[in-house]
């Protein structure tokens, strides 16, 4: 039986927990706090047993300050693991701005607002022949997309020219992952085959809901976090081709048109 150990089980990796639980893997999944469904981070016991066993290794835990904390506390664990395959959710956020022109997965990384998010990925690459690194754009799906936005009305369409972005359907990813399971190590973008402005996502979750889209506004006036200004300061389309080709993979829904429809179906 085919062993997945995840650090790191949060909205992503629980629903590919989810799909390959019943095909009959056994999962270990890591949180904070132990739950009923996973250990706790810190159970450094129950986890080095973990990984004696496993024959699949996932992490999904993004950098803290300027460290990954799954390579701190076990990477020379997981370098030594009888582990097979070894995989890592990491971001595209990794190739920084473009001023919207494509990026592959042989861009230039390390120059975006976040140098410890390469960091990471890089460490991650360096730690074992086998790892696959996959570089995700913003993720949406089921419970976590624009139409959540719009409903809860924290919805804002920003007034800025050419300003584009690419974005993956949480169960593309996990379908990527999936093919890699037979597929060679390396790096693979997984977004969608549409990078386009966030507007265009914003009115289109308000048609499907039949509502009026929300006034265009500056960013000044948007009063947006932090957080949210740093998306907006980078822009850039995230080319797909190396997963199609090496993988045999292709997104179930390729826009968020489709993507947003399925999200709606399924409240």
């Amino acid at each position: 039986m085919p062993h997945l150990l995840i650090f790191g089980l949060g909205y992503t990796a629980s629903r590919l927990a989810a799909h390959l639980g019943g095909e009959g893997w056994r999962i270990t999944g890591t949180r904070r706090a132990a739950d009923a469904q996973a250990l706790a981070f810190e159970d450094e016991a129950a986890i080095r047993a973990a990984l004696s066993s496993a024959t699949h290794i996932l992490s999904s835990v993004p950098p803290e300050g300027d460290d990954d904390p799954v390579l701190a506390r076990y990477g020379a664990a997981i370098a030594a693991a009888p582990a097979t395959w070894i995989g890592y959710l990491s971001s595209t956020g990794v190739y920084g701005d473009t001023a919207g022109a494509w990026v592959d997965e042989g861009s230039p990384v390390g120059l975006g607002r976040r140098p410890a998010r390469a960091n990471a990925d890089l460490a991650w690459g360096a730690l074992r022949d086998d790892v696959r690194r996959f570089r995700l754009p913003g993720i949406y799906g089921p419970g976590r997309s624009a139409l959540e936005r719009v409903r809860d009305g924290k919805a804002r369409r920003i007034a800025l020219r050419d300003q584009v972005f690419s974005r993956v359907h949480v169960d593309d990813i996990g379908a990527g992952v999936m093919a890699s399971l037979d597929g060679p190590p390396g790096i693979y973008n997984l977004a969608d085959d549409l990078p386009c402005a966030q507007n265009d996502l914003i009115d289109a979750a308000c048609v499907l809901l039949g509502v009026s889209p929300p006034p265009l506004m500056t960013l000044e006036q948007a009063g947006l976090s932090p957080e949210a200004l740093g998306f907006y300061a980078e822009n850039r389309r995230v080319a797909n081709g190396r997963a199609k080709r090496l993988l045999g993979w292709s997104p179930r829904y390729p826009t968020y048109r489709e993507g947003l429809a399925a999200c709606l179906a399924s409240i």
